[in-house]
Formats: C-alpha cells, structure tokens, sequence
C-alpha cells in the first residue's frame, strides 16, 4: 500500500506549510509528521515528501540521514535513549547501557525480538546535572541506577 497521512495529519500537514516561507523549510517538520504515522522513514516516505514539497529526493535523504532523530528502519514500540555524554559517562551511564543491554537481551541499536523496544545512544539528551539519564520515548529519567531502570524497563514489557 502507498504511503499516505491520515486526513488528521494531512490538516497537520496544511497548517505546517502556512508557517514556513518556503516548501522547503519545511521539510524536518513534515519528515517528523511522516514518520509519526509510519514509525520510520522509508524510501516510500522520503519519495512522498519530496514529492509533496517539490524538492528532490536526494535532499530530503539528506536530512533523514543527517539527523538521528529519524528511523530510517522499523523500530520498536518504544526507543529507549542512553545519554553518553561526559557528564552522564563520568556518573556511570556506560554500566546503564549495559545494564539495558543484558536485561533486554539486545545491543544498541537493535529491537528486541518481539519488537517492543528499541536501545539507542545519544549524544546529549539536555540533562546533563542530573546525569545518568535516559529517555524513553517522550519522557526522561534522571539520576538512574540500575535498579530504576529495571523498574522503568520492567513497565515497557
């Protein structure tokens, strides 16, 4: 089935190329809204926007593969965000990360098997005095141990 937005996300759509100069400047928002309704951005949905903003495809693929905030493969039901940044390494999220690796039986970057939830690394997440931290999904969880993260881990299965 082509890729679509729903009517709801095609009005989202709309009200976005009201508040941008230019089809173009537009692109990072309607790539976020794309891949809100497919959960990844597919080379059907890179396509689709291009064509919808009259840009080339190979510019859109540059934003999709530039920014880390884009899917560019299926993910799980939930993205689990490690902060690897010197303030949260220096307060231990490298043991967090492993701690999340043995306990989801994945390694960053993958899905667990029943696709449920997906382990990733940042950068920065912003939260650098309440180091370590991870973001899971939407929300943040600061000043981690391990035992929270089995909580939080726990409540995602």
């Amino acid at each position: 089935m082509a890729f679509a937005l729903s009517p709801e996300r095609e009005r989202e759509l709309a009200d976005i190329l009201t508040r941008y100069p230019t089809k173009m400047a537009a692109c990072i928002p309607a790539l976020h809204l794309c891949q809100a309704e497919n959960g990844w951005i597919s080379e059907e949905v890179i396509h689709w926007v291009a064509n919808r903003l009259d840009l080339p495809p190979a510019h859109v693929k540059g934003v999709v593969t530039f920014y880390t905030l884009f899917n560019q493969k299926p993910v799980g039901k939930h993205q689990v965000w490690i902060c690897r940044t010197l303030p949260c390494a220096l307060r231990g999220s490298d043991s967090i990360l492993h701690h999340c690796e043995k306990s989801l039986g994945i390694h960053e970057g993958e899905t667990t098997a029943d696709g449920r939830i997906t382990l990733r690394t940042a950068e920065c997440l912003a939260s650098c005095g309440t180091a370590p931290m991870m973001q899971v999904d939407q929300d943040y969880h600061e000043n981690l141990t391990t035992e929270e993260v089995d909580k939080i881990l726990g409540g995602l299965r």
